[in-house]
């Protein structure tokens, strides 16, 4: 089992969550979102995290699909925060601010949060998908962070594809088989209520001060 299972092992054991404000009894060092940190995205409308799974849409890009999900403790909401493709590598710790370009890579499957111009399957806004590997990535997996100054944990924000503008977006239109109950996750042109998300549980880095 690889290093990235284990510590979605580890979360899943240790985070069997209690929905609590994310600020409660945090440490100083720790109350920021941070370049490396493993984290869940809860979708503020619906409560619903943003995941995804080995299943491919049967339309569209046909690359690996991204939903919302209902449970708080399945593993395949687990993204890592990276550095945008095409910018300079951030380091462990880093705090991620408003304006920042950053990737999310999906930890089970090592795609990245990814989005292009084919449709949606259920709202025909723009399809969000998951894409590439460790080894591959482009311009398509950026976003733009849109928040306060700096990513507290727990606070409100938006993520924008950078390439096409479309903010990361969910809303109550659910999958029937084979991934029933899921919310669909897409991309719209303008920013609304159903755009924010929030950072929930996960593995965070401590300030990088340097």
């Amino acid at each position: 089992m690889g290093i990235w299972q284990l510590i979605a092992v580890a979360i899943a054991a240790t985070l069997a969550l209690s929905v609590v404000p994310v600020q409660a009894e945090i440490d100083e060092e720790f109350r920021m979102v941070t370049c490396g940190s493993v984290i869940k995205l809860r979708h503020a409308s619906t409560g619903y995290r943003l995941h995804s799974h080995d299943i491919p849409y049967g339309s569209g890009s046909q690359q690996q699909s991204v939903t919302a999900h209902p449970a708080a403790d399945d593993t395949n909401s687990l993204w890592t925060v990276k550095a945008g493709f095409g910018y300079p590598a951030c380091k462990h710790g880093d705090v991620i601010k408003s304006g920042d370009v950053i990737r999310l890579q999906h930890v089970n499957t090592k795609k990245y949060l990814h989005s292009h111009l084919h449709r949606s399957p259920l709202s025909q806004n723009q399809e969000v998908s998951a894409y590439g590997s460790s080894d591959q990535s482009d311009s398509g997996d950026n976003w733009i962070v849109e928040g306060a100054a700096k990513w507290l944990r727990g606070a409100k924000l938006r993520l924008k594809h950078k390439d096409t503008g479309a903010y990361l977006h969910s809303h109550r239109k659910a999958y029937q088989n084979p991934i029933p109950g899921q919310l669909e996750v897409c991309g719209v042109p303008s920013k609304n209520s159903q755009n924010f998300w929030h950072s929930e549980e996960g593995i965070y880095f401590a300030i990088n001060e340097s």
